[in-house]
């Protein structure tokens, strides 16, 4: 009889990752908020792993693993918002960075920008990151 139960418990694990698999796979990329409807559908893999387990006969390994996936989860959004997430996060946009001025590598975005239009009207600057070089002589 019990193995009847766990059987069943396998088939329904398995039917909720088929579930989550497909929902994982037809969501777009374009979507708004894509990163948080992924996280969603993770649960439910979460959720089906954990009845695997219960399954296999892993009690205690399952519930570790439902006490500790919520917790990576939401560090793993929170961690997403605090940093990446600057359609949601209003905060984010005016973020700027601080630039040491006796540092010799560290130089302010738009100063760089204005060198770099200034030695070459080909180069297509990029907005996320620019690139100097730094010269060495042989006397230092």
């Amino acid at each position: 009889m019990i193995e009847y139960i766990q059987s069943i418990i396998l088939i329904i694990a398995a039917i909720l990752t088929i579930i989550s698999a497909i929902g994982l796979i037809s969501l777009d990329k374009n979507t708004k908020n894509v990163v948080y409807a992924r996280i969603h559908i993770v649960g439910v893999f979460d959720i089906a792993c954990v009845l695997a387990m219960i399954g296999l006969g892993q009690y205690l390994l399952a519930g570790i693993y439902f006490v500790l996936a919520p917790f990576i989860a939401h560090a793993i959004v929170n961690a997403y918002w605090k940093k990446e997430d600057r359609e949601n996060n209003l905060d984010l946009e005016n973020v700027e960075q601080d630039v040491v001025e006796d540092n010799p590598f560290l130089h302010p975005k738009d100063k760089m920008q204005s060198l770099e239009s200034e030695n070459s009207q080909k180069l297509k600057t990029d907005e996320r990151f620019s690139v100097t070089t730094l010269e060495i002589e042989e006397g230092e």
